[in-house]
């Protein structure tokens, strides 16, 4: 079984990325995000955002190193575009400024920030790179593909039963929420940009 399954590398795919993912944490976000939409919508985005998630980190696992390399982009890069672009989000989520069509939003929601940098941000895909170098067989493969299949499969029932919150808290909870998950997002935004920073600094 081990030569086509390593279940210890599993294991430290699915916690490293479960810690990074933080699936129970990133419901007070995805409920702010989806304030004013009906739970039939939430639930739809929930499944586009885990599955943009899933594309993202697959692609990096597959060609990460070759696309970076190609394009000459560092990681103190990525982290930092990922801590500009949760920023922005931040900041429309505390002053009431992600007032658009409902089309564009649903669209965006899960997309950005949602897909990406949120749930597949720069922590998330550098571990992958990292556990994708460090393989030697098929059943290194296997691990880190179902470890990565794993945790896409627990952050999506994450939110797919965070809906059901909603019942309970009310649109004015989701306005609370709305004003958290900005700080929350803006606090991180602030984390991934210092972090790039340093790691400019070390380069130097």
């Amino acid at each position: 079984m081990n030569d086509v399954f390593d279940p210890t590398l599993f294991g430290a795919v699915f916690v490293t990325l479960f810690v990074i993912m933080d699936p129970l944490g990133s419901i007070p976000l995805f409920l702010g995000l989806t304030g004013g939409r009906t739970n039939r919508t939430r639930a739809r985005l929930a499944g586009q955002a885990v599955l943009v998630s899933l594309f993202v980190i697959t692609l990096f696992a597959i060609v990460g190193q070759q696309i970076l390399r190609f394009l000459g982009i560092g990681i103190p890069a990525l982290q930092g575009a990922g801590g500009l672009l949760l920023l922005i989000v931040a900041l429309e989520l505390l002053t009431d400024r992600a007032d658009e069509p409902a089309e564009v939003r649903d669209v965006n929601v899960a997309l950005v920030p949602l897909g990406t940098p949120l749930l597949a941000g720069p922590g998330a895909i550098v571990a992958t790179i990292v556990f994708v170098q460090q393989s030697d067989g098929i059943a290194d493969v296997t691990a880190i593909a179902a470890g990565i299949v794993a945790i896409h499969l627990a952050v999506y029932l994450s939110l797919r039963f965070s809906v059901g919150i909603t019942r309970i808290i009310k649109e004015s909870g989701i306005v609370l929420l709305t004003r958290i998950a900005g700080l929350l997002l803006s606090a991180i935004a602030v984390q991934l940009v210092a972090d790039s920073v340093r790691g400019f600094l070390a380069e130097g």
